[in-house]
């Protein structure tokens, strides 16, 4: 197994550049690089701080929920029993419990008590399929923040539960037209409002995107996703799992769930990423299948791009998947060949979302649909029994409607 230097392991990063390897860093205008370095130096001073911990950690358990359960996955598990009697193991991280509805709370809530700190009062986001636009009003609801929230026109339209849910709790949620109404477009909204008024606002970013120390201090706040599924597996059989699954579109559920296990070996992480109407095509967001290593949104990453190193639109049935970048650990991870990255298609993850609906009683969202697909795919190369555990990322209460007019239901 690659590793980065005999002395370092692959969960020591990034570097003091912020780059995961060669990846990361911070490309932005000047204008940002006293935020982001003040940004940096807060999150380095408060993360151990007792009394933030205390904070964040009482209402992480009392306002979100946590611990979320490990649930083991019976009648889908029997799904892929074999022959000769063995059957995978296969075991949902329940984020879909939290409190919003998803795993992006976490983040959202450890941003918003540094910003607090920061002295900053407004607070603004993007967000494609609306989890962390919901997460983000929700935080700045309970400490009555000014809350600005970017999104694609696609999304609002495909979104539009989610859309209500921002603006019930006081959020301004402002339309993005440019480019195709997705989540690139409101991610670069975003940043050209925190270039404006940097002194006053705190940008939310939700994933582990953009310019160092977001992908690091996103991770912090989402790896309590694996820390607790590592906890309770120990509890549960006594051993890690055998693989980590989990959607891949910026990459936060991914990192989240991966970063607590990068250094045990046999553990298999693996991402799913849009294949859309198939990589073949010209619609999907198969990023780190697809892509090639350029920099988009501040950071030097894989990304969908042409010759002249234009980005390209990317396609998924699935807004939260709908990007044509990728963390910089998750890129770095591919490079290191630490995580397998593969990509299934729209039908593909609507007929998992029905899949799981049907046998577990549990609707999942488009992305985690995603994941739920592959196993398709990987269970029938499995022997044995294997224990896999997949991040069930978020809920799919936000996609019947999409899901209904693609399956005539409406």
């Amino acid at each position: 197994m690659p590793v980065n230097t005999p002395h370092v392991s692959l969960s020591q990063q990034p570097d003091t550049l912020g780059r995961f390897g060669s990846f990361g860093g911070q490309y932005v205008p000047e204008t940002l690089m006293c935020a982001l370095a003040q940004l940096e130096t807060a999150f380095a001073h408060y993360k151990n701080e007792p009394q933030f911990q205390a904070e964040l950690q009482t209402l992480l358990r009392e306002y979100v929920g946590r611990a979320t359960p490990l649930y083991f996955a019976e009648r889908l598990s029997d799904r892929y029993a074999k022959p000769d009697g063995t059957t995978p193991q296969i075991y949902l991280k329940r984020e879909d419990l939290n409190h919003t509805g998803a795993h992006k709370i976490n983040n959202a809530l450890g941003q918003v008590l540094l910003a607090k700190r920061m002295g900053k009062q407004r607070i603004i986001a993007e967000t494609g399929a609306g989890q962390h636009g919901v997460a983000t009003a929700t935080v700045c609801a309970r400490f009555g923040l000014q809350c600005v929230i970017y999104m694609g026109i696609h999304d609002m339209e495909r979104q539009a539960l989610n859309v209500f849910r921002m603006r019930l709790m006081g959020a301004e949620v402002r339309p993005v037209e440019a480019g195709t109404g997705t989540l690139k477009d409101a991610t670069s909204e975003a940043i050209r409002d925190w270039v404006t008024n940097v002194e006053t606002t705190h940008y939310i970013l939700g994933s582990v995107a953009g310019p160092h120390p977001y992908p690091m201090m996103v991770r912090e706040f989402q790896r309590v996703i694996g820390e607790e599924t590592r906890a309770q597996a120990m509890e549960n059989w006594g051993e890690l799992p055998d693989i980590l699954l989990a959607c891949v579109g910026g990459g936060s559920n991914a990192i989240g769930l991966f970063h607590p296990f990068v250094d045990d070996l046999n553990v298999r992480l693996i991402g799913i990423e849009a294949a859309g109407e198939g990589i073949d095509t010209d619609k999907h967001a198969a990023t780190l299948t697809r892509g090639r290593p350029g920099v988009l949104h501040g950071a030097m990453s894989y990304v969908l791009q042409d010759e002249d190193g234009q980005i390209i639109e990317a396609h998924s049935v699935s807004a939260g998947l709908d990007y044509p970048g990728i963390g910089p650990e998750h890129s770095y991870l591919k490079e290191m060949k630490r995580a397998e990255y593969y990509s299934v298609t729209d039908q593909q993850a609507l007929d998992a979302f029905q899949r799981l609906s049907q046998l577990e009683g549990i609707i999942p969202a488009l992305e985690t649909s995603h994941a739920i697909a592959f196993l398709d795919v990987l269970c029938p190369q499995l022997s044995g029994s294997p224990r896999i555990v997949i991040n069930c990322s978020g809920r799919g209460d936000k996609d019947v409607q999409t899901v209904a007019k693609l399956l005539h239901l409406s």
